[in-house]
């Protein structure tokens, strides 16, 4: 994976409703990541010739909330809101949008992500326009230039600085732990798991798991970041090491790291 196409809209203004689609040579998980992700959006939707989005708020559940803020080549500010429907990570997301700039109507817009051997093939549905023509041309065509950004983002990472990758070993508060686990450390270990399954997602880890070792299982992380400083935030932010539960990491660098 090392390419993309480049993204193509049809703004079908017969039946108000805007096809397009893009294939980006990454993971569905971490498409679906960069489309959701509060921390991910401002990093990629927009350019300085058009505008920028700034700041992102999802609550990203069936019925939670999205709002996107922003700001036009011009200075002025922006935004646009709307609801989720349906969440089915990595492969399908739903959300009505709403624009003032479209006259607070309300439509729909469906991403299908499909895992294909270049990648991920992404299309999106944009519904609900009615017998408004030119609102419909106009966003098919502000639907390529997003895919394009969207690809272009995911596929540029990794070719700057070099990343450095880090054997991290998530250390116990005692050598029984995982037999002895209460349900709050059970419920505890969960959000954990969720926690580095996000990661893994962002890219950031590369692996990670339970080691069967003879003397106390542990847990093992591959993590890649810039330097060992890097690591370590991402290691102090794991929900373990915030519970103040005696939990720790030892964090090594690899030498040479070969996939």
């Amino acid at each position: 994976m090392t390419s993309n196409d480049r993204p193509r809209a049809i703004a079908d203004v017969s039946s108000g409703t805007i096809l397009a689609t893009v294939t980006i040579a990454v993971p569905p998980e971490r498409v679906f990541h960069a489309l959701t992700a509060e921390d991910q959006i401002p990093l990629w939707w927009g350019s300085d010739e058009q505008y920028r989005t700034t700041r992102h708020i999802a609550d990203v559940r069936p019925g939670g909330a999205w709002r996107s803020e922003g700001k036009g080549a011009d200075g002025e500010e922006f935004h646009v809101q709307g609801e989720y429907l349906e969440v089915d990570p990595p492969h399908r997301l739903v959300m009505t949008w709403k624009a003032p700039w479209d006259g607070d109507n309300v439509t729909t817009v469906v991403y299908m992500l499909e895992a294909v051997e270049a990648g991920t093939r992404l299309t999106l549905r944009h519904q609900g326009f009615g017998a408004r023509k030119e609102s419909c041309r106009a966003h098919g065509s502000g639907w390529e230039h997003v895919l394009g950004w969207l690809g272009d983002f995911l596929t540029s990472e990794g070719h700057g600085k070099p990343q450095a990758v880090f054997h991290c070993r998530l250390i116990p508060p005692r050598p029984d732990f995982a037999f002895t686990m209460t349900a709050a450390e059970e419920a505890l270990m969960k959000q954990h798991s969720d926690y580095l399954h996000r990661k893994l997602a962002e890219g950031r880890v590369l692996l990670f798991g339970p080691v069967a070792d003879p003397a106390g299982p542990w847990g093992l992380g591959i993590v890649r970041a810039e330097d060992e400083q890097g690591a370590r935030e991402l290691t102090e932010a794991d929900p373990t090491v915030r519970s103040g539960l005696g939990f720790r990491y030892e964090i090594l660098p690899l030498i040479t790291a070969v996939t």
